[in-house]
């Protein structure tokens, strides 16, 4: 198969290790496999293993992973030799320099003062400041902000990009902020 799981034989699975094994690949799973739950019931709903067998069923994950056939994460199990589904990317803030400045570049910790204009991705403006001092990197700003002003020198201009999950939440999608260093 091209999907990084290893195709099961049409014959159904008959040990409790094989249906394990064929439950963690028919369902959609992370990085860290599938949980223990989620095999539980799938096991419940397409082979009828109730939950009297809690402890055979918990025998059989332990079974599985001394033998190499499962690899265990917390409470999640994948199967050994499975490809594993990437993380999704973290967001980032994407910076554009639109002017250098000179002296020591801002380090986390500085005091700064910037001018800024923030704009939604319609162009409206929802903030501005002729002059706002923080302290760089100690969460007094959205964490766009304490990533993007790193590095800036005194009179650098920057726009900053900033997604949702790095700036103002779900209500704003993405903002765009255009920045002096003072």
């Amino acid at each position: 198969m091209s999907d990084g799981k290893k195709s099961s034989s049409s014959a159904a699975p008959k040990t409790l290790l094989d249906k394990v094994i064929y439950s963690i690949r028919n369902q959609p799973n992370g990085p860290n496999g599938v949980s223990r739950a989620a095999i539980a019931k799938y096991l419940q709903s397409e082979f009828d293993v109730d939950k009297s067998k809690a402890n055979l069923l918990k025998n059989t994950f332990k079974k599985g992973v001394e033998k190499g056939v499962l690899i265990q994460a917390g409470q999640s199990f994948r199967v050994a030799g499975d490809t594993v589904p990437d993380l999704p990317k973290e967001p980032q803030v994407k910076i554009e320099n639109i002017k250098d400045g000179s002296g020591s570049a801002a380090e986390a910790g500085d005091t700064v003062v910037v001018k800024y204009e923030g704009k939604l991705d319609d162009g409206s403006v929802f903030d501005s400041s002729s002059s706002f001092g923080f302290t760089l990197g100690a969460g007094e700003v959205i964490k766009g902000w304490d990533i993007g002003i790193l590095g800036m020198k005194r009179g650098g201009v920057r726009k900053l990009f900033v997604p949702s999950k790095l700036g103002y939440g779900k209500r704003v999608y993405q903002c765009h902020l255009s920045l002096r260093l003072l």
